[in-house]
């Protein structure tokens, strides 16, 4: 999923609608109809830096389309505050569009709803067959043993941006591989009077993603093997503890940090106020904000000890956007067409340049335009350390309640009150009560 955005938190519980039947028309295997076969609906995430480039890199593209098809899509490019609620409200009200984004992490609870087309073996042929996406993409696409509920449309990972004249200035000669060196090259960047290490301590999913991966990194998970809530396992409660002491102990993530939720990490970066910036695939959101390739450096992000690989050693989630229909859609055709379309190598070629995002069409993946050293850190990345999130029908209402643990977490830190292995603890046992009962 893009962190470049506010978390998408609150309002309609997904309870509430895992009780719902699917948006209508179709059953649950089949899809809607062909009533409106001349126009589509089109939610889109916002990818880039503002919805107004969003719209500059999606309408020629969308003119494409209708000239090939005589299909006019309509174009709604939501903000990721409203994404989740908005798709939420559509799948019971039915008032929802053809077509849809979905962050990655979101494809298991949504599935759950019903109201998604199941991507089967005859749909996927529409589009060219499963087998043209990368694995790592198809695994954050929906439960295991399910249809998918979406397609693959953008991939992305963490990495590590550091500013080179920064470590320069402070005698530092490569990025940091481990926390044990982030930190200590904190310290140093710290005496030159820079900031070290941007967060987003307020964006619900950003913590999510962090500390997922810390307790990969620390050999936990927040679920059980047979998908229950388990976020007070000792090894959770530590790595929880670990990426928030990068704030309340270690002091390398300054404490305004705490409310940052809108992406100010990102211009801190760009303006050269801060030297490390852990994001997804940042180098498109950079550049609008003018800060030059040739000014940052990209490095895996850091693992406790060695280097990124597999277990222990993850450094990121397995990053990304999904497309997803409608089920009950009044243009089926159209919007197969569409998806078949937009995952097509020419298109994955243009949109996954304009976000600075990996390919998951493995054709497409393989060109040339993705094969600089930077684009290289996240393919290697998503190859070989990265960790699909849970996918678990609860796993949106996970992604808010821990998320907002951690968000409390560092809003302690920021007011000088003490993180504790036992203050830690409640807060996840707090955020595992609020999941629904199995």
């Amino acid at each position: 999923m893009r962190s470049i955005r506010a978390a998408a938190t609150g309002a309609v519980t997904l309870s509430l609608v895992l009780a719902a039947t699917a948006c209508g028309g179709g059953s649950s295997s089949g899809g809607g109809s062909n009533d409106s076969p001349k126009t589509l609906t089109y939610w889109a995430s916002n990818q880039g830096a503002s919805i107004a480039v969003d719209k500059q890199v999606l309408q020629p593209e969308l003119d494409k389309f209708q000239k090939q098809t005589g299909i006019k899509v309509k174009l709604e490019v939501v903000p990721w505050s409203d994404l989740l609620n908005r798709i939420l409200t559509a799948t019971t009200s039915g008032q929802g569009p053809d077509v849809l984004n979905i962050g990655n992490t979101w494809s298991a609870s949504l599935q759950a709803t019903g109201a998604l087309l199941p991507w089967d073996t005859k749909n996927f042929a529409k589009i060219g067959g499963k087998d043209r996406f990368v694995d790592s993409a198809l695994g954050s696409t929906g439960a295991a043993g399910k249809d998918p509920a979406a397609v693959p449309l953008y991939s992305m990972a963490y990495a590590l941006y550091y500013n080179k004249k920064i470590f320069a200035d402070a005698g530092i000669g490569k990025p940091p591989a481990t926390w044990d060196e982030l930190v200590a090259d904190g310290k140093k960047i710290q005496a030159k009077g820079k900031s070290a290490l941007g967060a987003e301590g307020s964006n619900l999913s950003e913590n999510i993603h962090h500390v997922f991966v810390f307790a990969k990194q620390h050999g936990a998970d927040f679920f059980t093997a047979d998908g229950k809530p388990d976020f007070t396992n000792p090894k959770v409660v530590e790595a929880v503890k670990s990426y928030v002491d990068l704030m309340a102990k270690d002091k390398v993530i300054p404490t305004g940090d705490a409310e940052y939720a809108q992406n100010q990490s990102v211009s801190d970066f760009a303006k050269g106020k801060q030297a490390m910036l852990l994001w997804q695939s940042a180098a498109a959101n950079l550049k609008s904000q003018g800060m030059s390739e040739d000014a940052y450096g990209i490095a895996p992000v850091p693992v406790i000890s060695g280097t990124p690989g597999t277990g222990t050693q993850v450094n990121s989630m397995v990053a990304g956007i999904n497309l997803a229909v409608f089920k009950n859609t009044h243009n089926l055709d159209g919007a197969t067409k569409f998806v078949k379309f937009m995952t097509s190598d020419d298109e994955q070629k243009i949109l996954n340049t304009a976000y600075s995002s990996i390919p998951p069409v493995k054709s497409a993946q393989s060109d040339a335009a993705f094969s600089a050293p930077a684009t290289a850190v996240l393919k290697n990345t998503l190859a070989t350390s990265a960790a699909a999130l849970p996918q678990v029908a609860s796993e949106s209402q996970f992604e808010t309640a821990v998320g907002t643990a951690v968000k409390d977490l560092f809003a302690d830190a920021a007011a000088g009150r003490a993180v504790t292995t036992d203050s830690v603890k409640a807060a996840l046992q707090k955020a595992q009560q609020q999941m629904p009962a199995a």
